[in-house]
């Protein structure tokens, strides 16, 4: 296994950016994966293991590159991976399978159908139904736009009208029409909203996190076609090489530890042995140790462990830590945790 590598998929963009929310250097870091060259845009490097090789890329690329496992293992939000899954079915017959085996809780977005807030329609069944009476071509813009074929696709199947959606076109916006029928998706390269505005096209597909501003252009949501949301991806096939596997695991654990260590801390304490049955009750009663609660006994006093949800409104660490003084605790000492395993059976390959 010495010699083995996993080539990772290393996303550029707002997943990258310690200022936009994705900060995937500090995750990687907390995991034991610490970076160089990752923030400065490259190339990739593992300061502290020898076994990753950092593949720079886009997110939307990564689907296409496990497919063909140009890479091992990818870090890429659900939309762009079905995007590439669904064109390399459509546009090159070639069906592929890939699985997400870590989500990373960041990232977060939903795909959403778009049309002018004028127009009567509220679904887009409704949108739909009504624009096929009108006329014979569909048209579409998006970033994702075999995803939004695939979606309107699917709609149109269900309201009995497969046969205008077969023929298909994904273009450039906006180059000459290649079909006077059925749908012809623009792929756009953002600013999706002013094109269904300005009229550029009948609907759009938009990827938004609060809907602002579609609603700032005058546009409303009448479908959410996907939520989505970064996560670890694999081409299945790497885990018939056992060392590969092998690594792949030991990879996905400790990102695991490291997502499941955000937003807790570890309380410790001590309490006189004497304090210690009402103390073990209240941890018990708000349910603040999973098998039984962590203590070390002493000839006087116990030290107890908890680790705790700093996002949990309804139990907030302050009023723990109020609490557990209340009940005779001293020396509570407050711990940022990095990582938290609680066994490999999270690993779930």
């Amino acid at each position: 296994m010495e010699n083995t590598i996993l080539r990772i998929g290393m996303p550029s963009g707002s997943l990258a950016s310690p200022q936009r929310g994705g900060n995937l250097v500090k995750l990687l870091e907390d995991a034991g994966f610490v970076t160089a060259g990752y923030v400065d845009g490259g190339p990739t490097g593992f300061k502290t293991v020898q076994f990753l090789y950092g593949w720079d890329g886009r997110p939307q690329e990564f689907g296409s590159q496990l497919g063909i496992q140009e890479l091992d293992v990818a870090i890429s939000g659900d939309d762009w991976i079905k995007e590439r899954i669904v064109e390399l079915h459509l546009e090159y017959n070639l069906p592929i399978t890939l699985e997400k085996v870590l989500p990373l809780k960041r990232g977060k977005v939903k795909l959403v159908g778009i049309i002018d807030d004028k127009n009567p329609a509220n679904t887009t069944d409704e949108f739909l139904t009504a624009l096929c009476r009108e006329k014979p071509l569909i048209t579409v813009v998006s970033e994702l736009p075999y995803t939004a074929l695939d979606w309107l696709r699917n709609k149109l199947e269900k309201l009995g009208l497969a046969k205008q959606s077969a023929p298909f076109s994904v273009q450039k916006y906006k180059t000459p029409p290649k079909i006077s029928e059925g749908i012809l998706i623009y792929e756009t390269w953002g600013k999706t909203e002013s094109k269904v505005k300005n009229r550029g096209a009948d609907i759009g597909m938009e990827i938004t996190q609060s809907g602002g501003t579609i609603k700032n252009y005058g546009l409303k949501i009448i479908d959410t076609v996907m939520e989505s949301e970064a996560g670890i991806w694999i081409n299945p096939e790497i885990l018939k090489d056992g060392q590969k596997r092998e690594l792949l695991r030991m990879f996905v654990l400790n990102l695991y530890g490291a997502v499941n260590a955000e937003n807790k801390v570890l309380i410790v304490f001590n309490v006189m042995n004497s304090e210690a049955a009402q103390v073990e009750k209240y941890l018990a009663e708000n349910n603040l140790f999973a098998d039984e609660p962590t203590q070390i006994a002493g000839r006087d006093y116990t030290q107890f462990s908890i680790q705790v949800d700093t996002a949990d409104r309804n139990l907030p660490v302050a009023r723990i830590r109020y609490e557990l003084a209340k009940l005779k605790a001293k020396s509570i000492d407050t711990m940022p945790i990095l990582s938290s395993i609680p066994s490999t059976d999270v690993v779930l390959f």
